[in-house]
């Protein structure tokens, strides 16, 4: 992998759907999983194996089914859940273990009632077990976004010398600044022993609004794997969306960082993933909500007709949306009116419009958009043929 390449790893089948009214059948995850790998995932995290039978199974059938990305299972730093890992994993061409403990001084004083050195000998402990039973294992420092640096640089070098293949730093609470978790990103490369031969990876969550910043300052100091979801769903306000840290390096080539998805294939997803869930997004989403390439504003609509760029600075087709939407309302202007005449077939001439349109906004005025049946109507009451 070029020092450019970042991975992505999906996590919208484990984290994403321990969202409340979230939960899916293993057809339902199958179906999806399909479709990741399809879409050019480098790793599905599939479940949490040892949280319930039908998790395990959800994971064993997804290791069956992925031919491609690598197939991950979550799990603590307790034998039994690695060892049910492993067996959950046991059909994948690449399996991984995620498996880790929790890190900042809260997790270690009120969650575990114990000390730095009994988190660091557990964390060493659960890295060599998994270990024994497959060559990619993921550390999660739960709660890195909250650690202090040092403390963080020393458990990780640790699980470096156990056999991690990956450290992932969450900022599990969403509590980071994006200054801050780059430069606690740039920290363990400086400070880590063994980094450079482990990927770094950003699992960072949305309590803040801040899990995409904080995913790209990660990889613009340094990481190189990406802990995301489809629409960013995941526990509480959710978890770095995938279509947005796409999208965001395809859209910035001077950060020199790229990805192996198929952005076409990005808007369909997410409907599939709305849809499978019942979890829908909000029409003004990035990437992929229903207004992400709508105008209604005329000043808008006039330069989009014009020149696309003037207002887009993706082209639709790229995340596999047909066109951009113009969308009539008693904000548009000439513009978007002859342009959506055109659509339905009126080629309309100055004098038409300038008659139709004072007509077009008291009809507006009236409605929340005007859409194709209303402007045959406006057409009929003009004789307009």
């Amino acid at each position: 992998m070029g020092t450019n390449r970042v991975q992505i790893f999906d996590t919208t089948l484990r984290d994403g759907e321990q969202v409340p009214g979230c939960k899916l059948n293993t057809e339902q995850k199958l179906i999806i999983a399909e479709q990741l790998d399809i879409l050019g995932v480098d790793v599905i995290e599939a479940g949490f194996p040892v949280s319930s039978p039908g998790d395990f199974k959800s994971v064993e059938e997804i290791s069956k089914l992925v031919k491609n990305a690598t197939v991950c299972g979550l799990t603590r730093a307790h034998k039994n859940d690695i060892k049910v890992a492993a067996e959950a994993l046991k059909y994948a061409k690449r399996p991984r273990i995620h498996t880790g403990i929790g890190t900042s001084e809260s997790h270690i004083k009120y969650k575990f009632n114990t000390t730095p050195d009994k988190i660091i000998e557990r964390a060493v402990e659960a890295v060599k077990y998994a270990k024994t039973f497959v060559e990619d294992v993921e550390f999660y420092a739960e709660d890195a976004g909250r650690t202090d640096n040092a403390f963080l640089a020393q458990v990780c070098t640790e699980v470096v010398k156990a056999g991690a293949t990956v450290l992932n730093i969450p900022d599990t609470t969403g509590y980071c600044l994006p200054e801050e978790y780059g430069a606690k990103i740039k920290y363990l490369k400086e400070n880590v022993i063994g980094v450079d031969n482990v990927t770094l990876s950003c699992h960072c969550h949305n309590d803040l609004g801040l899990a995409t910043a904080n995913a790209i300052a990660g990889v613009m100091n340094g990481a190189r794997q990406i802990e995301c979801t489809i629409n960013g769903i995941g526990e509480r306000a959710g978890n770095t969306a995938l279509e947005e840290v796409v999208m965001i390096m395809k859209q910035h080539p001077h950060l020199n960082l790229d990805t192996n998805i198929n952005t076409k294939m990005l808007y369909a997803l997410s409907k599939m993933v709305q849809e499978k869930m019942g979890m829908f997004v909000q029409a003004n989403k990035a990437v992929v909500g229903d207004n992400a390439f709508a105008h209604s504003s005329g000043i808008h609509q006039d330069g989009v007709i014009k020149n696309r760029e003037t207002y887009e600075i993706m082209d639709p087709a790229d995340v596999g949306v047909t066109e951009s939407a113009i969308i009539l309302t008693a904000r548009s202007g000439r513009a978007a009116l002859a342009y959506r005449a055109k659509n339905v077939g009126y080629e309309l001439t100055k004098d038409q419009l300038d008659a139709l349109y004072p007509e077009f906004l008291i009809y507006a005025d009236t409605k929340k958009e005007v859409k194709d049946e209303d402007i045959h109507i406006l057409m009929e009451g003009h004789n307009i043929p």
